[in-house]
C-alpha cells in the first residue's frame, strides 16, 4: 500500500486498515514459531504499511486539534 492509497482512505477505513494490517503481523508471528514461512519479506512490508497508516492517522488528529 502506497502513501497516496492511505490519503484517500476515510478514517474508519483507516482504523480498520491498522486493526487488520495488526492480525496480518501477528499471524506471521505465529507461523514463524509453528511453521516455516515462505516467505519472510512479509513482516517488512507489513511494518511499513502499519507505520504508513498510522502516520496519516496520527497526522489527520494534529489537523483535527488545531
Amino acid at each position: 500500500m502506497k502513501a497516496a492509497e492511505v490519503k484517500k482512505l476515510r478514517d474508519d477505513e483507516i482504523k480498520a486498515e491498522a486493526e487488520r494490517l495488526r492480525k496480518k503481523l501477528f499471524e506471521l508471528r505465529s507461523q514463524t514459531v509453528t511453521e516455516k514461512i515462505k516467505d519472510s519479506s512479509q513482516f517488512k512490508k507489513n511494518r511499513k504499511d502499519l507505520a504508513r497508516v498510522l502516520t496519516e492517522r496520527a497526522s489527520r488528529s494534529k489537523k483535527v486539534a488545531k
